[in-house]
Formats: C-alpha cells, structure tokens, sequence
C-alpha cells in the first residue's frame, strides 16, 4: 500500500477566515433528460432557492469553468467524449435506456466536470474550508467509454485524476454514499492504490455491482470498500456500517483529500430509493465525514452532488454537508462532535447492519490490519 508522505502534505491549511465554497451556475437547470425523467431541473432549482431564502453562514457562491477536453480525456476515451460532443444542438439524444441528452448537455456535462475541478483545486489550494459543486448531470456512474445512469462524464473520476496528476495528492479518499454502487467510479481507479474508494448502496439494485467481494486487482487490491446494504436502512444502519468499517481506514490510511460523490437518494422520501435516512442522518455522516478531513487533511473536502430525486431530500441533505462544513471545531474535536451527533440518533443499528460491518471488516481485514 501507498501510505508515503508527498508535498501536498506540507500545503498550508486553510485560513482561519475561509469560507466554504459553492460552486453553481443557473446553466445546469438547462440539461434535459426529457418527459418525466427523475433527474430533472427541479431537484437543483429546489437548492438553489432553499439557500437563496436560507443562506447557510460562512459560504461564498463561486462560478464554475468548463472542463477542457484534455481534463476529460483523463477518465473518458476520445470515443465517449466525441459522443457526447455530437448530441450538441440536437434536441434529443438517447444514449442508453436511461440517459439522454438535450442541445445545451454538452456545454452543461463539460461545466460540471469543470465544477467538480474547480472545487478540488480550491480545497487543494487552501482557498476554502470545504466544497460543494452544486452540479447536474450527475456523474458516478460513467463509465470511461459510455454514459450510464443519467451520468454523461464521470465529474468526481474527472476531479481525482486531476488531483493525482495537477496537485500532487497521493492518497485521494472518495466517499459514495449515493443509494446506487458508483461502479464507473470504482473502475475507473480499482487497480489504483492512490485512491480509496467507499461506496454504501442499496444492494441488489441498480447497478448491480457493489458486492463485498468487489475489493479492487493489482496494486489497488484493498482499496474498494462496498457496504450492501438492504432495502429500507435507516440513519442508525448507514452511521455504524462507516463507523465500523470506514473509520478504522480512514485513520490508518490518512487521506491527503476527500472527493464525495454526494448523492441523497437514501432519504426517507425519495421516489427511486426506497431507504429510510433523515436529516439527521445526513447531518451525522456529513459531520463524520469533516471529522476525517480535520483530522488528516484540514479543509480538503469536496462535495459533487450525485443523485436524490425528491427535492426536499436533496435540499436537506446539501444544507446538513454544508453546515457541517462550516460547523466550528470545538474543543473536544470534530471527531468527538462526530460521534456526539451519531450517538443521538434515535435508534440503534439493526442486526443486519451490524452484520453487514463484520462481513466487509472481515473480507478487507487482508489488507487493512486495523479492521483485524
């Protein structure tokens, strides 16, 4: 395993008085899936009025850029980007059973990529204490060569190999817990050890991969945690399974940046999702997920928002990262307030949960003598 020390350790920390970056454009409610599609305009729209009338303290709204064609081609064949490129100014492009796209995808595939960028660099760059690239299409599910999923390009694949390459990261932790597997994000870097990729997803579902036994090849062996979980897992279930197994990792391993594919179809409303996790929920796992970066990368947390398909779900959950970036340290620690917030949680973890931390601590204990 990589665990070497590199330049990007010595990066400075952000300033005591950065703020909290978002990264928006009214040009991604321009993407079109078509009639009736559950990706669509509103979801964002949701958002973005939801801190228009409740401006969360402590965040700056930035622009993003386009990503280049060469930024692409990291993750993408030449083949899947002239693809995409081709569907420019046609009114509707079918790519397979569930992605489309409209004339203006194009531009607004390329400018999410190019958001997700521009959140890693800013986080990298020590400009602010956290990022959320509020962003659509999404993106964890596209493959290097095709679309899948609603997904065009792979924006948050896109923002690590750019990390790897551009900023001199080494130890890149991507964190999915959309309720669907990110598998074009797991391939993109399963025989990769610079990269350590965790993904809780409803199991079986769509995609269909995501299994225990998905730990990564080569080098990257050890570097793909998947957490199945079952229809109907709730705030207390998601929490133990990443405490648990997640945790242990993370503290061994020591992240130099954080990428989350920040997806929020396991809200308890969601039309597509059928999983159980509240505000609450999405508070606590946000608030575990900046204990991690304070602890081993201060700042170095970027949000690229995934799926949630009930706008309220997606507005929820964006609010709880948000403030959860923009919480102050408190004496004792983000990681104790971490676990203050897990701990206050009405219920107790399932039996099934429970279960499900012993089988993927016991399949990756080979790698990672911490979950031993």
């Amino acid at each position: 395993m990589n665990t070497s020390r590199t330049t990007a350790d010595r990066a400075s920390a952000p300033r005591a008085t950065a703020p909290a970056l978002i990264l928006r454009d009214e040009r991604f409610l321009l993407h079109d899936a078509g009639p009736g599609h559950p990706e669509n305009a509103a979801r964002l729209r949701a958002v973005m009025d939801d801190l228009a009338a409740r401006p969360v303290a402590g965040t700056v709204v930035l622009a993003p850029r386009p990503a280049t064609r060469a930024e692409l081609l990291a993750v993408h064949h030449a083949s899947h980007v002239d693809t995409v490129e081709a569907t420019a100014e046609r009114a509707a492009t079918r790519l397979d059973a569930d992605t489309a796209t409209c004339a203006d995808s194009w531009v607004v595939a390329r400018l999410a990529a190019g958001a997700a960028l521009a959140a890693t660099e800013a986080v990298c760059a020590g400009e602010a204490r956290g990022a959320f690239a509020l962003v659509r299409p999404p993106g964890h599910h596209a493959e290097s060569g095709r679309a899948m999923g609603f997904c065009l390009f792979n924006n948050v694949a896109i923002a690590a190999a750019h990390a790897l390459r551009a900023l001199e990261c080494r130890r890149i932790l991507v964190l999915d817990p959309d309720i669907h597997h990110g598998n074009g994000t797991q391939h993109r870097f399963e025989t990769s050890d610079e990269v350590l990729y965790v993904s809780s997803h409803r199991y079986p579902f769509y995609p269909g991969t995501g299994w225990y036994d998905e730990t990564g090849s080569g080098r990257g062996a050890g570097f793909s945690i998947n957490l199945p979980l079952p229809m109907g897992t709730g705030d207390a279930e998601l929490l133990h399974v990443y405490e648990q197994v997640v945790s242990p990792v993370v503290r061994a391993w020591q992240p130099d940046l954080i990428l989350v594919s920040a997806g929020f179809d396991t809200w308890h409303g969601d039309p597509v999702g059928d999983m159980a996790v509240t505000e609450r929920g999405f508070s606590a796992l946000f608030s575990l997920f900046r204990s991690w970066a304070d602890a081993h990368c201060p700042g170095r947390l970027a949000c690229v928002l995934e799926g949630g398909y009930d706008p309220a779900g997606v507005t929820a959950g964006v609010r709880a990262a948000l403030l959860a970036m923009t919480a102050a340290t408190t004496p004792r620690g983000e990681e104790a307030a971490a676990r203050d917030a897990i701990a206050a949680l009405d219920a107790a973890p399932s039996a099934d949960a429970q279960q499900i931390a012993r089988r993927a601590r016991a399949t990756l204990a080979p790698w990672w003598p911490s979950l031993r």
